[in-house]
């Protein structure tokens, strides 16, 4: 019998998630259909029962829907619980098993594959949601020197942080958009959903140091309008990986 997955998101019609899994389903030979679902914003559970009463086996999670995956799942591993967000789930009759591997795959990507040090490392985090929440124990794990988080919504980026107080690693930091005015990273993540939109996230053109990489977590529309701040500000910095790196690396239910 075709084992059916699928990936969930809204908008996800730019996912590259079914080319993706259907190369490691014909690596290991896998009999597997995989599919893309878009669900409405509140419509996250309806979606996945129904899913699941189609047969779907597991469903991969990306934005907006990792907080409300994390709250759908019955069994949560490790990575799950300390990011409070989850981006694969795995049907296991009405067992219901959540992971996140945002930050292992995120890690692997820039670390080996990139071949950029993050010990010692200045790291800006653009963005407070999900997918932010599952690589921030991964990225402080690594050693970096500073480590600040930037939102619209201070508060949020606020609350992460006090969750990470007391554990060991780096000087970790909030702040709004505004405040980075005069600030440098080595490391820029833009964990935003400005791409998917064909924008750019509202940083000033000095964040990013001399020879700083600068990752998009979100592949999508592409950079289309570039106002003149922002193409100086990529040139300065390095795009690269556009999120598939990230998004499903190393592991598929």
């Amino acid at each position: 019998m075709t084992d059916q997955y699928a990936v969930i998101g809204n908008p996800i019609a730019q996912s590259k998630s079914p080319i993706i899994h259907g190369m490691f389903a014909q690596t290991s030979g896998q009999d597997m259909h995989y599919t893309r679902i878009e669900a409405p914003i509140g419509g996250f559970a309806a979606a996945v029962d129904a899913f699941r009463s189609a047969g779907g086996r597991g469903i991969n999670v990306t934005a907006p829907f990792k907080l409300d995956a994390f709250a759908y799942a019955s069994a949560h591993s490790p990575a799950a619980q300390l990011a409070g967000a989850v981006n694969a789930l795995k049907f296991e009759g009405d067992i219901v098993k959540a992971d996140n591997f945002d930050g292992l795959g995120l890690v692997r990507d820039v670390a080996g594959n990139l071949d950029f040090t993050i010990k010692g490392s200045r790291i800006l985090l653009l963005g407070a949601g999900g997918a932010v929440r599952g690589a921030l124990l991964p990225l402080r794990e690594q050693g970096p020197a500073q480590l600040v988080i930037a939102n619209r919504d201070l508060a949020k980026a606020q609350g992460l942080v006090q969750q990470h107080t007391g554990q060991v690693g780096c000087d970790m930091q909030s702040c709004s958009y505004s405040d980075l005015e005069g600030q440098q990273f080595d490391l820029v993540f833009n964990a935003t959903s400005a791409s998917l939109y064909a924008e750019l996230p509202p940083v000033p053109v000095g964040v990013f140091a001399a020879n700083a990489l600068a990752y998009d977590l979100t592949y999508g529309k592409g950079l289309a309008r570039q106002p003149q701040e922002g193409r100086q500000a990529l040139a300065i910095g390095q795009i690269v990986g556009q999120g598939i790196g990230r998004e499903y690396a190393d592991r598929h239910w």
